[in-house]
């Protein structure tokens, strides 16, 4: 009877075992076309009901005015490292005229193995004037990094413990100061959970990482950046977005680092990331409360051939047409996830064009002459396109009220010869006035 019992007891959990497994199973992340635009209309635009005031500060009723988008909120970026290095003067103004024309964030380098070959000159012009054409251009800056174990100096090497850290806090102090103003936005420390056994410790930055633990030594680092500029947007940047990154930032938040953005890189040399698997990234790093940052994001147009160039890299590695085909399309779909998810406001590409690029690779929008790939067009239909509020005519009722809805980030209003600007910042509905001049 006992036997009997047993048998039927082991039946029923056997049976259990299979629903149980389907409850504990993770519903499917909602990334079908009409579920990734709702949330694009969700988070990513408002419904926005302008009280027009005239010169005097009047309503300005039964008023015909044409309301037009000129700045995106949401950060579309790269890295801006073929800024005067173009070699041809046609190519370097198709290089500026044609980032300038698709996005509103760049990446400046602050590689301090190259900024600062020798100690206490650096390249500080170069940055500079590169900082000065993306304010020009109304576009945002971010400097990076300040502290990386990959990129340390070769002078480094004959100072003691205590002057390499001295010289990682000077160095940050100064480069933040200085450009003030001009660069709002830093990678304060790169690549921190592989820091500490880079080199086998031995490099400078990765014994000092050693020396100070590295929770501690992001507590630093941060500090000086932020005293440096109180107003600066910080961001801790990673590659290694598994687990380890993520004890990381919770060892941050538990410790009060004053870091603002979570920066996470995707180098995808390898082939794309699938739909499920970006949005499950977004998801996993936005529990932490932050905004992210995908700070470096490269998908190839042409496959990889063997290694034969130098240092091992591969050797004519080109774009292709297939390549191309196949980068736009999975392009598309990586930016429309990445800008349906709430917390994501920024995206850097890496590179812009397949000049210069990083590894030789054929990662850039745009090819080694200029030329737009498809995957620069396609991006262009969405950024400037489907994603942007074009000029939009709106008559105003007796209180000098008019409605409609647009994407988030700065406008100018006209009527007739008068203007004048306003901002949406938050999705949803927004009440704002705008007084004509």
């Amino acid at each position: 009877m006992a036997i009997n019992r047993l048998l039927l007891l082991l039946l029923l959990l056997a049976l259990a075992l299979p629903c149980a497994h389907a409850r504990a199973a993770e519903p499917s992340a909602p990334l079908s076309a009409e579920q990734i635009d709702q949330r694009i209309r969700q988070h990513r635009t408002a419904e926005a009901t302008l009280t027009v005031l005239d010169a005097a500060g009047q309503p300005l009723a039964g008023a015909e005015v044409t309301a037009e988008q000129k700045r995106h909120k949401f950060l579309f970026g790269c890295n801006l490292y073929a800024f005067a290095r173009c070699g041809q003067p046609a190519l370097e103004q198709a290089y500026r005229t044609q980032f300038g024309d698709l996005l509103n964030f760049a990446t400046l380098g602050f590689y301090w193995s190259a900024y600062e070959r020798q100690r206490g000159r650096t390249q500080a012009e170069y940055v500079g004037s590169a900082a000065d054409w993306c304010r020009e251009n109304a576009i945002r800056a971010k400097g990076h990094p300040l502290c990386w174990h990959e990129t340390t100096p070769a002078w480094l090497e004959a100072l003691s413990g205590e002057q390499v850290e001295q010289a990682q806090w000077d160095r940050i102090q100064r480069d933040v100061s200085q450009f003030k103003g001009r660069i709002d936005t830093w990678d304060v420390i790169n690549e921190s959970v592989v820091m500490p056994d880079h080199q086998g410790g031995r490099n400078p930055v990765a014994a000092m990482c050693r020396r100070m633990g590295r929770q501690r030594l992001i507590e630093k680092v941060f500090a000086v950046a932020r005293q440096a500029n109180p107003r600066a947007a910080l961001v801790l940047n990673d590659f290694e977005l598994s687990e380890r990154y993520e004890a990381v930032i919770h060892e941050c938040l538990d410790a009060g680092v004053g870091f603002d953005v979570i920066g996470l890189q995707s180098h995808m040399h390898g082939g794309c990331w699938p739909a499920e698997r970006t949005w499950r990234t977004c998801e996993r790093f936005a529990k932490f409360g932050k905004p992210l940052h995908f700070t470096e994001v490269t998908v190839l147009s042409g496959p990889r051939p063997r290694p034969g160039g130098p240092g091992g890299r591969p050797a004519g590695w080109e774009s292709t047409s297939e390549g191309e085909a196949t980068q736009a399309r999975q392009v598309t779909e990586f930016y429309r996830v990445l800008f349906s998810h709430p917390s994501v406001e920024a995206i850097t590409w890496w590179d812009f064009s397949d000049l210069r690029a990083w590894q030789g690779a054929p990662a850039g929008l745009v090819r080694k002459d200029m030329t737009p790939k498809p995957v620069y067009a396609e991006l262009k239909k969405l950024i400037r396109g489907q994603w942007w509020t074009g000029p939009t005519t709106l008559r105003t009722d007796s209180a000098g009220r008019a409605s409609f809805r647009g994407f988030l980030g700065e406008y100018e209003l006209r009527a007739g010869p008068a203007k004048a600007t306003f901002t949406l910042d938050k999705a949803g509905t927004a009440m704002t006035e705008v007084h004509l001049k």
